[in-house]
């Protein structure tokens, strides 16, 4: 019997062994349509949340943005520092800014691995120079209009807006922006040069692998850590009239090595500038990249209580909030944070400001109460960008709109910016964001599953509305840097 039945195996095992593939093929194929299904229904729902809201072309929208800019080298970061010979380091540390090489290493390799994004101030003139010479000539290497400030009027004016762009540019700088794009501000004879290493996910520098795209930006900036423009820029802004001021670059004085006090001092100057703005006009400050303790000290004593809107990405969040809390900078977060982490601390984000206003509020009435100034404004609308999703949290009866909108808005800029096309191409992109998720750490708390026909999903809660929309991720990255930038004006123009 024992021989007879391995005859048997031999007679038809390979039938057998064909059947089972031919199977597993046939699953695969079917699992893989239903995702494609499933991804095209995402797509289609989105783009019809994000049409609900229209622009009216006969009355643009009218925005002013500062402060700063430069030109952006974009290269491969691996190849970079394998062409200037600087060895994968066996210490991945942070540094607050760089001063020679194997700092360089040191820093690039504590966010390499993880995929977080970074970027920090170089305080060797020499060193950077030698970068930028040696990025001139990497085979695919390119240059971009760069900067925060630059970067969003780009997004919004692309998006119908007028634009008033505060910064210090070249004229060939001047020449490339949009027509819809009004510059305030000095021309100056060689821009800032920002050096953007880029690197895709799965990437190796010796023992090191990247767990998500990302970059890690260099500067050694000249002109753009003192808001040079910021006087011409006011002057403007008063003609101009915007519905809507964005303020950004500032992490350009990150480190900077200023005189004693003289950061303040312009800090200063930029506080009096927004709270002289008319109270109709919404505020938003863009966050970035902070590792100095005492520069988001003073963010959060002159400009963050002057803005009524925030925009961040998931490392920026937490940092902030823990020094709200009152403890140190977090220079590392998790790069793929869940949703409900992420709605826990833009909550308390949420609180902790708007108590902040309040009690500086009751502080200035019981001073003087015959003539109380309101210090500030309330924070009326948060939105973090991670790689996974999009979130807002907007309060209600606030002049802000469109929130569902908005939100979807933001989500597929996601992918047109990275992908680096206005046509969301399905076979590069993928859903990372779980089938569900809860809508709080907190135990018990309520789970939303994402609805493909729906997958903005929208829920009020306190005094706001909360909206949670995924992203089909990007899985051929053209461009990271400049994300952030284009998904927050993105989402701020459907809702001047």
């Amino acid at each position: 019997m024992e021989g007879g039945g391995r005859v048997s195996w031999m007679k038809y095992g390979p039938v057998v062994s064909l059947l089972m593939v031919l199977l597993a093929v046939w699953f695969r194929s079917d699992h893989d349509g239903v995702l494609d299904d499933r991804l095209d229904t995402v797509l289609s729902s989105l783009l019809r949340a994000e049409r609900k809201v229209g622009l009216n072309s006969a009355a643009r929208p009218r925005v002013a943005v500062g402060f700063g800019g430069c030109v952006d080298l974009i290269v491969d970061g691996i190849s970079l520092l394998n062409k200037i010979g600087l060895p994968p380091t066996d210490q991945p540390l942070h540094h607050d800014y760089i001063e020679n090489a194997e700092q360089l290493a040191q820093s690039f390799a504590y966010f390499f691995a993880p995929g977080a994004a970074a970027e920090r101030f170089m305080l060797n003139d020499t060193l950077f120079s030698e970068l930028v010479e040696v990025s001139r000539d990497l085979p695919g290497n390119r240059w971009a209009v760069g900067g925060n400030a630059p970067v969003m009027a780009g997004r919004m004016a692309n998006e119908g807006c007028d634009v008033l762009l505060g910064g210090s540019f070249t004229p060939d700088f001047a020449d490339v922006l949009s027509q819809h794009i009004t510059v305030g501000g000095n021309m100056v004879e060689e821009p800032d040069i920002h050096l953007i290493l880029e690197y895709p996910s799965g990437a190796s520098w010796g023992h090191y692998t990247s767990r998500r795209a990302n970059r890690y930006i260099i500067h050694s900036d000249e002109h753009n850590p003192y808001l040079a423009s910021m006087e011409e820029f006011a002057e403007k802004l008063e003609d101009f009239k915007p519905d809507l001021l964005v303020v950004g670059g500032l992490q350009m004085m990150d480190n900077f090595p200023f005189q004693s006090g003289e950061r303040e001092a312009l800090l200063s100057r930029l506080a009096d500038l927004l709270s002289s703005s008319s109270p109709q006009i919404g505020v938003h400050f863009e966050m970035a990249s902070f590792v100095e303790e005492s520069i988001m000290e003073d963010l959060l004593h002159y400009v963050i209580p002057q803005a009524d809107s925030l925009g961040m990405n998931e490392q920026e969040l937490p940092n902030l909030l823990s020094l709200l809390k009152g403890s140190n900078i977090t220079v590392l977060s998790d790069p793929n944070p869940r949703v409900a982490t992420v709605l826990d601390q833009m909550r308390e984000v949420y609180r902790i400001l708007n108590q902040r206003y309040k009690d500086a509020n009751q502080a200035s009435l019981e001073s003087d109460t015959n003539n109380p100034k309101e210090e500030g404004k309330p924070l009326t609308r948060l939105h973090v960008h991670t790689l996974a999703f999009q979130a807002m949290i907007v309060t209600r009866g606030s002049q802000w709109k469109n929130t569902m909108s908005a939100t979807a808005k933001a989500s597929l800029t996601a992918n047109r910016h990275v992908c680096g096309s206005n046509d969301i191409d399905l076979s590069k992109a993928r859903l990372i964001m779980d089938d569900s998720f809860a809508v709080s750490r907190q135990e018990g708390s309520q789970r939303i599953p994402l609805q493909e026909t729906r997958p903005v999903s929208c829920w009020d809660e306190v005094d706001y509305e909360i909206c949670v929309a995924p992203v089909l991720v990007c899985t051929e990255v053209y461009q990271t840097a400049g994300g952030g930038d284009n998904i927050s004006a993105a989402g701020l123009v459907l809702q001047i």
